[in-house]
C-alpha cells in the first residue's frame, strides 16, 4: 500500500490542474459477483444444454421431412441511386466540421458582452493551454491528444460571470474528446461539491461547489459542467458572489449539448 500511494502522484503527472486544488480520490476496488449470481448462470447454461440434447433426441425419432424447392419469387430490384443523402442539418459531420462558433449556446437575454473573452470567438492551442494552473504541462497534454480547435463564448450577470468552451479533436489516434473530459470531471470532484447527471449524454456531469473560494480577497462560487460528444469537449465555468443553483448550471449543459 506504501508504495502505491507513493507512485500515484507520478501517475497524474500528465492530466493538468484547474484552478481549484484537487480532491484526494480513493478508487474502490471492483464488486465481486456473488455466488448466487454464479449459481443462476450456471443454471440457465445448464438449461440450454438439456433444451437442446432432448430436442436431438426427439428429432431423431421422426420420418425425414422432405424440404421445399431451392427456388423462389425473384425480388424486384430498386431503382434510382439510393437513398438521399442526410440534410446538413441533420448530419453532425458536416455541422461540426464547419463554424464551430455556431453550434455555442446564444448569450441569454438580459446579460451583458464579456470583454475578456477573445473578439473572434476563438482559442487557439496556446490562449486554452493559459486557462489552466500548468499551462506547460496542459500545451504538451493537449498536443498528444490532438488538439484541433476550440471556441468560446460567456457573458456578464449581475453578481458573476459565465464562460462556454467547445474543444475540438482530430481523434485520428483515439477518442481524445472522452479523455478530456474524464480528466475534467476527475479534478471537478472535490470536497463540498454537489452533482447531477447530464441528459442525454452518458457520462457528462454538472457540478456545484457549496463553499465559496475566497483565495482572491472576494468570496466567489463557482460550478462547472463537463461533457462530450463525437469528437468535441463542453466546458461551462460559472463564478458568482452568490450561491449557485443546481438549475442554472444543468439548463445552460442541456441547452449547449442541445446544439451538439
Amino acid at each position: 500500500m506504501e508504495e502505491q500511494e507513493q507512485q500515484e502522484p507520478e501517475q497524474q503527472e500528465h492530466i493538468p490542474a484547474p484552478a481549484a486544488p484537487p480532491a484526494v480520490v480513493v478508487v474502490a476496488p471492483g464488486r465481486r459477483k456473488g455466488r448466487t449470481a454464479l449459481l443462476i448462470c450456471a443454471a440457465a447454461v445448464l438449461g440450454v444444454i438439456a433444451g437442446t440434447c432432448g430436442g436431438y433426441l426427439v428429432q431423431a425419432d421422426r420420418e425425414p421431412t422432405r424440404l421445399a424447392p431451392l427456388s423462389g419469387t425473384a425480388l424486384a430490384r430498386g431503382t434510382g441511386d439510393g437513398p438521399e443523402p442526410l440534410p446538413a442539418s441533420w448530419d453532425r459531420q458536416v455541422r461540426t466540421a464547419g463554424d464551430l462558433r455556431e453550434l455555442l449556446v446564444k448569450k441569454p437575454a438580459g446579460t451583458r458582452e464579456a470583454d475578456w473573452l477573445a473578439d473572434d470567438g476563438w482559442l487557439d492551442l496556446a490562449a486554452y493551454s493559459d486557462s489552466f494552473t500548468e499551462p506547460a504541462g496542459a500545451f504538451e497534454n493537449l498536443v498528444e491528444q490532438e488538439f484541433r480547435r476550440a471556441a468560446v463564448t460567456g457573458w456578464e450577470t449581475d453578481d458573476g460571470t459565465v464562460e462556454v468552451r467547445l474543444i475540438q479533436f482530430r481523434q485520428e489516434e483515439y477518442v481524445a474528446a472522452a479523455e478530456a473530459g474524464d480528466e475534467a470531471q476527475y479534478w471537478a470532484e472535490q470536497d463540498d461539491t454537489d452533482s447531477w447527471p447530464i441528459a442525454g449524454t452518458g457520462n457528462g456531469r454538472a457540478y456545484v461547489h457549496t463553499v465559496p473560494d475566497s483565495e482572491m480577497g472576494v468570496s466567489l462560487y463557482s460550478a462547472e459542467a463537463h461533457a462530450w460528444r463525437g469528437d468535441i469537449a463542453m466546458e461551462i465555468w460559472i463564478y458568482s458572489t452568490e450561491p449557485i443553483k443546481k438549475k442554472t448550471v444543468t439548463d445552460l449543459a442541456d441547452r449547449q449539448m442541445e446544439r451538439l
